[in-house]
């Protein structure tokens, strides 16, 4: 059993932290909202903190299909009274049909085939739920004439590999090397023509290398539950490439502080921007802090680069998103770091349980 109580703590203190006060209260109170993916990472500290900003005359709706983990259990859906959970998938007619008969005011769109390997390595599924789910529940969020719909959209893919640092809004490169990236470039475009054509209320925000509480590691996982988990036992800490390249590691709180912000914000509406730490680290310095923090004895292995990995360096420019909305990452990487492997140790049973690295080549050191 998940210990949800802490998390639910932690996700309430970080709410008054970052700013988001009782004027923000008030924007979501009573509102019914739609999270799919709410069962994942991100979705599941999400849903927490709308849970209390909608208090208890609005209801969060979380839809996810439980493809992400080994388990079909929402093990990560805190069991809060105002949110309901409905297994079921962004391409079902029926499942949608069902969500948005309780009356949506706002749509938060996260579910996703995740991510970059599992897209190579099935890329009609992954178009089928990237693409194809999400013009479908474009379609429904339209036709109910929701308040705010708000894409999850990816800096890490729409950005390519040639960008020039920090990553700005206005660059965009068709220089994609997964279907994973270029779904996350059509989902935005796909948000670009319903607000111009339909007058959707979209709000596209790229989100850059998550970690933190919620994520179990597994084989088409993020990075950092993968090395917690196997740092924890001591095993060896793979690194693809030379460990020099660098990416921009968001806590995930942080993430969600900027997905609130930009439901209320009316700037937001028909904007993209970054939702990132706008700080940089590089692979070999975050595995290092990884073994300092959780005291391994890990050797770290170097092993062949993946083909389709090809970025040197991530670093987003924040500025955009701060000027609009007010965003303001809070957690630094060593302590969000801290609390995530606290969150692993407080639940080891349990994610020991769901880590799922299946039978063969890890992809984790795939190099084609």
């Amino acid at each position: 059993m998940a210990n949800y109580q802490k998390r639910i703590e932690t996700v309430e203190h970080y709410l008054v932290n970052s700013g988001l006060n009782d004027e923000t209260k008030t924007s979501f109170s009573g509102k019914n909202i739609l999270v799919t993916g709410g069962a994942g990472a991100i979705g599941s500290n999400l849903i927490i903190a709308l849970s209390s900003l909608v208090g208890s005359s609005g209801k969060i709706v979380v839809l996810d299909n439980l493809s992400s983990i080994k388990i079909k259990n929402p093990w990560n859906v805190a069991p809060l009274g105002n949110i309901m959970f409905i297994e079921g998938d962004v391409r079902s007619d029926i499942d949608l049909k069902r969500v948005f008969k309780e009356d949506i005011s706002i749509v938060y769109h996260l579910a996703a085939f995740f991510a970059n390997q599992n897209s190579v390595d099935y890329p009609e599924i992954s178009a089928d739920v990237d693409i194809l789910g999400m013009i479908r529940l474009l379609e429904y969020s339209r036709l109910a004439k929701i308040e705010r719909f708000i894409y999850a959209s990816s800096g890490c893919a729409i950005y390519g590999s040639y960008g020039q640092m920090p990553l700005k809004e206005d660059f965009i490169s068709m220089h994609l090397t997964t279907p994973y990236q270029i779904n996350k470039m059509t989902g935005e475009m796909y948000c670009n023509f319903y607000h111009h054509h339909y007058e959707l209320p979209v709000v596209n925000c790229r989100f850059f290398n998550s970690y933190g509480p919620g994520e179990v590691p597994g084989q088409y996982r993020n990075v950092i539950p993968n090395f917690i988990y196997w740092a924890l036992q001591n095993k060896p800490l793979p690194i693809t490439g030379t460990g020099e390249a660098t990416r921009d590691f968001t806590y995930v709180l942080d993430l969600v502080q900027g997905l609130v912000k930009g439901a209320i914000n009316p700037k937001a509406i028909g904007e993209n921007f970054n939702l990132a730490s706008s700080s940089e680290m590089s692979i070999l310095n975050m595995v290092q802090t990884v073994k300092r923090l959780t005291g391994s004895t890990s050797d770290i292995e170097l092993k062949p680069t993946r083909k389709w990995d090809t970025k040197m360096r991530l670093l987003a420019s924040i500025e955009k998103a701060n000027k609009l909305i007010g965003y303001k990452p809070v957690m630094d990487f060593e302590n969000g770091l801290l609390t995530t492997i606290e969150w692993f140790r407080d639940n080891w049973d349990l994610i020991d349980n769901l880590a799922d690295f299946k039978p063969g080549m890890s992809s984790a050191v795939r190099n084609k």
